[in-house]
């Protein structure tokens, strides 16, 4: 297991120090990128297309549809997806009582033999002196290296302080993974949950922000807080592709009512397969899809 560091751009002070840290990060894969970026170029030849299985699960801070928290079981059921990368939401990095205070980004990347980056939304003082901070937010599982990573602010309605009003906020998750010489971005969300669209719609437009500063395969998941036909996704659905059209719900876990947990990918990233699968281990179902990808390097 690798914990890769927790990283927020903040102003452009972090962002020199961000891209400093991933220069660093891609040269221990270069080499293997060169060769397969050599290859896809030679006349004549062409790559053939890597599979990645990838997934997105609301974990629900490691509690059942039974409310009964039990991270073993949240273990059990991300490992029985058998996917290559997996974007997480509702983590708690000893947040409270409600999760034994456990880290669990990093308890599950141990459980499950993977690297996890943890992007918090809420990053509290605490509760004791000298304890560890809580925190709250999004997550990436990988089998794959992972060779760059970031926390991106986009707009949020916090549920820590009275009276909030939309304001930018971490915890919009970044990884790019080496698959076998192939570096596609991942991103793990976790939109607003209120009835009025408002901030989903400005988070949708935070996020096309983000998407459109990088190049190559990219693939979106998490849990949207709406249904595919919500007017203020369309933006988003004119960009990226809904790996799982006709998919059934996801939420609640058990008699699903909705589907509001979502895989989606870039036009130059090949669905295979998608679906959500039936496990009671949150209060949501995870969806995973078998893609292809057909670039090779960054």
């Amino acid at each position: 297991m690798k914990l890769i560091s927790r990283r927020t751009a903040r102003g452009s002070r972090a962002a020199a120090a961000a891209l400093a840290v991933a220069a660093v990060l891609a040269t221990a894969g270069s080499a293997t990128a060169a060769t397969a970026e050599k290859t896809a170029n030679i006349p004549g030849s062409q790559a053939p297309a890597v599979p990645l299985r990838v997934a997105t699960y609301n974990i629900h801070a490691g509690a059942g549809q039974d409310n009964v928290f039990d991270l073993d079981r949240t273990a059990d059921a991300i490992r029985d997806l058998n996917a290559d990368v997996i974007g997480l939401q509702e983590v708690d990095v000893h947040w409270s009582s409600r999760s034994d205070f456990i880290d669990e980004a990093e308890a599950l990347a141990e459980k499950l033999d993977m690297e996890v980056f943890f992007a918090p939304i809420y990053d509290n003082a605490p509760a004791t002196e000298g304890g560890d901070r809580a925190q709250y937010g999004t997550a990436v599982l990988s089998r794959y290296p992972v060779i760059e990573a970031e926390n991106h602010e986009i707009t949020r309605l916090s549920t820590q302080v009275p009276n909030p009003v939309p304001a930018p906020a971490p915890g919009f998750a970044e990884v790019t993974v080496n698959v076998k010489g192939s570096h596609v971005h991942v991103y793990s969300t976790h939109l607003d949950y209120r009835a009025n669209p408002s901030v989903r719609s400005a988070q949708v437009a935070d996020t096309l922000k983000v998407l459109a500063e990088d190049s190559g395969p990219k693939v979106l998941v998490g849990d949207f807080n709406a249904t595919a036909n919500a007017p203020e996704l369309a933006p988003l659905f004119k960009e990226m592709k809904d790996a799982d059209p006709n998919g059934g719900g996801t939420y609640p876990a058990v008699n699903p009512t909705k589907r509001i947990d979502f895989v989606t990918v870039s036009p130059d990233v090949t669905v295979v397969d998608a679906q959500e699968v039936a496990t009671d281990a949150s209060d949501h179902r995870p969806v995973v899809a078998d893609l292809e990808l057909h670039q090779r390097g960054a």
